[in-house]
């Protein structure tokens, strides 16, 4: 039997048109939940409410709870702990340190052996006749830091993949108090490791809570590392490390399947998922809601930057619609 379609895409309103010479060639749904500090939703679009796999975009949430279970870190290495990195040559250099530090290698690695994620990368790892390896997929930051948590506790390295692993318990619990919610599903993510459901609503409120967490706290390190590290949360040419680097307080955390979550300075959440799951399609919305919400970013640029080409020249772009002018 087909499984029925989730409201948060069934429901999601078009954000983004595909613009070919002037003409609407194809239009993306997403569905977006804006929260208060309080935690409360503010504003969205589509249901804000229904249960989405937030992919990488926990990743905060996940370094979180490991450093509530023993773990500790330098700020770079925290910040890699967070990060869907681009495998430039100093992103393996930090996960190479982070296992040395510890005793471990590559070989303890248990994520799935992958090719740099971002493309410029990827291309000079193949020329050079690279295999994939887990150093460089783009989890293994988190990856290292799980192994290193596991080696703390005392638990077994070679299950830490398994849900019921007492990190991977500690995760989900984590992931619930920060989103204010029950983890409605969990599932195997790309690397491996397992990715907990959570509403558009609960993801939003957590990095809102995250970016204003009371300095000394778990989550403040989580932020202020991501703050400080923006080129080791993404990489020299992604649009995630443009934000963060862009906006004054803010964190953000990019994930797969055209998810996006933002924290404030001000307790404020963004949380965005794509419904057909295009990543052309992502910052684009984000950058409207932003600039709905009156927040100052030297971002935009880079976000909004979605050509459409034609023989290889501009003709186009991804634009989007729907939100910047809907009535407050």
């Amino acid at each position: 039997m087909p499984q029925p379609t989730p409201a948060a895409l069934a429901d999601a309103p078009v954000v983004a048109h595909v613009v070919r010479n002037g003409v609407v060639e194809s239009a993306h749904r997403a569905s977006i939940a804006v929260t208060a500090p309080d935690g409360s939703v503010l504003e969205s679009w589509g249901d804000p409410l229904d249960p989405v796999f937030p992919r990488s975009s926990n990743k905060p949430m996940q370094a979180v709870a490991m450093l509530r279970a023993g773990l500790d870190l330098p700020a770079p290495h925290l910040a890699l702990a967070c990060a869907s990195h681009s495998a430039e040559p100093f992103h393996l250099d930090g996960v190479r340190a982070m296992l040395a530090g510890a005793g471990l290698s590559e070989d303890d690695l248990r994520n799935t052996p992958d090719l740099p994620y971002e493309e410029t990368e990827r291309d000079i790892w193949v020329a050079a006749g690279r295999a994939a390896r887990p150093l460089a997929q783009n989890c293994s930051g988190k990856h290292a830091a799980m192994l290193i948590t596991c080696q703390v506790n005392g638990w077994d390295l070679e299950t830490y993949l398994e849900p019921d692993h007492p990190l991977q318990r500690r995760i989900a619990a984590t992931v619930e108090d920060l989103a204010g919610e029950p983890v409605a599903a969990t599932a195997v993510d790309g690397c491996g490791a397992p990715v907990m459901a959570i509403s558009l609503a609960g993801l939003a409120r957590a990095f809102g809570r995250l970016a204003t967490a009371d300095p000394g706290t778990h989550e403040a390190r989580v932020a202020a590392a991501i703050r400080s590290h923006p080129e080791l949360l993404g990489g020299t040419r992604r649009d995630v490390t443009a934000l963060i680097r862009g906006t004054d307080g803010a964190i953000a955390k990019d994930g797969a399947e055209a998810v996006y979550a933002v924290g404030l300075p001000d307790g404020r959440g963004v949380a965005l998922k794509v419904a057909d799951g295009a990543a052309r399609a992502r910052a684009v919305a984000l950058a409207a809601v932003l600039r709905r919400l009156g927040v100052a970013s030297q971002a935009y640029p880079r976000l909004e930057d979605a050509p459409v080409l034609g023989h290889g020249e501009p003709v186009g772009a991804v634009v989007a619609v729907g939100i910047a002018d809907r009535p407050a």
